[in-house]
């Protein structure tokens, strides 16, 4: 029979971390693996949401975003990072960071074209290069603490670059990028005539004091970033799908023709219950900053006394740890499936964050995005190792 696939589907798989999740179910493993949070979320944002749909706000939303929503972000920005932007010009809502980014590459991005990509890497930016027909140039952040070369990445730079995707704070490896560093990128940039992406969905989980440096508000940047975030992870509501993109108008027109006929938008009740929660978040960052910080600790210790080495993440909600002192013979999808069918806990082997296999082999991502219950049973777990 004919092979009907279209043949950018050959060059990605189904998510690896989707797969680890229907493993830990089959069984009975605890699931940090997927950074999705398993207490509930804030109640004035869930409020919100039951005010919203009671209210009958119940139909579709203008296309790039409720007012009110476009409106509570453009405000955020101005407040936290000193960004001036027109809410009806500048702002829009996307069914999520993952749709943003699919937008964001399909409506610059021409078959062909060189994006660069630091790696460890988020799993989505493979298949959102394969389908928008982007050649991915990748540079290695080296580990334990995960920085780049610039000289490395000066020559990752040709006149094929179209892009550069920045994901800070950084899936996996919970890198925060400082202003010297975003300089190095934003200077490269200019220099190249190159388009910065940046996912900055992890922007209000931070253990750095330095806090988070948005690309766009670094001189000369503005113009030619695509800023990308979202309420999933600051909210723990990742089943709702509220992402958003910044950007100047110029960029913004392109980006929302395809969002328009990619998605449509966002549910419509769920855009009012973020414009309160973003409107009422000031109070909420270090609440939940405090929160994550706490649980990183533990997690961080129960790997480190189970015999893995590991670096503190400074943003984000994930460890990559290192088990190759444990003594296991065998490759990273391997020690991943053997910590869930043998130890009960589910991990993200590390080759999945790396365009080649060996880099990651001897390294997996835990999430410690769960309830205190969850993350007391997995060390206890884990402890068998």
């Amino acid at each position: 029979m004919t092979d009907f696939s279209a043949s950018r589907t050959r060059f990605f798989t189904e998510s690896v971390i989707r797969e680890m999740t229907r493993l830990a179910a089959m069984h009975g493993a605890m699931n940090l693996a997927q950074g999705f949070p398993d207490f509930p979320a804030p109640d004035f944002v869930k409020q919100a949401a039951v005010d919203a749909i009671n209210g009958d706000v119940n139909q579709y939303a203008i296309t790039w975003g409720s007012l009110r929503l476009r409106q509570a972000i453009a405000d955020k920005m101005e407040r936290q990072y000193g960004l001036l932007m027109d809410p009806d010009r500048e702002v829009t809502v996307t069914c999520g960071a993952t749709e943003a980014m699919m937008a964001t590459m399909l409506a610059f991005v021409e078959p062909g074209d060189e994006v660069i990509v630091f790696e460890p890497f988020y799993e989505n930016y493979v298949p959102d290069a394969a389908m928008s027909g982007a050649q991915l140039v990748f540079v290695t952040l080296q580990a334990p603490d995960f920085r780049f070369s610039a000289d490395q990445l000066r020559a990752a730079f040709s006149s094929k670059t179209k892009a550069i995707i920045v994901n800070t704070p950084n899936n996996p490896c919970g890198r925060v990028f400082d202003r010297e560093e975003l300089q190095v990128i934003a200077d490269l940039c200019q220099e190249f005539d190159v388009l910065c992406i940046t996912d900055e969905i992890y922007e209000h989980i931070l253990y750095v004091d330095r806090g988070h440096v948005p690309m766009a508000t670094l001189p000369g940047m503005y113009d030619r970033t695509v800023t990308i975030s979202g309420l999933s992870k600051t909210f723990s509501v990742t089943g709702w799908r509220l992402g958003y993109l910044t950007a100047a108008p110029v960029l913004s027109e392109s980006l929302r023709k395809v969002h328009d006929f990619l998605t449509v938008g966002a549910p419509a009740p769920l855009q009012e219950a973020g414009a309160v929660a973003i409107e009422q978040g000031e109070s909420y960052y270090p609440e939940l900053r405090a929160l994550y910080e706490r649980k990183c600790d533990f997690l961080l210790t129960a790997l480190l006394e189970a015999g893995f080495k590991a670096h503190r993440p400074e943003g984000a909600y994930y460890i990559m740890a290192d088990f190759s002192d444990l003594g296991f013979d065998g490759s990273d999808r391997d020690f991943a499936r053997h910590m869930i069918e043998q130890i009960g806990v589910a991990p993200v082997p590390g080759s999945s964050f790396y365009h080649d296999d060996r880099a990651g082999s001897h390294l997996v991502r835990l999430t410690f995005s769960k309830s205190d219950e969850t993350l007391a049973e997995a060390a206890r777990r884990i402890s068998r190792l």
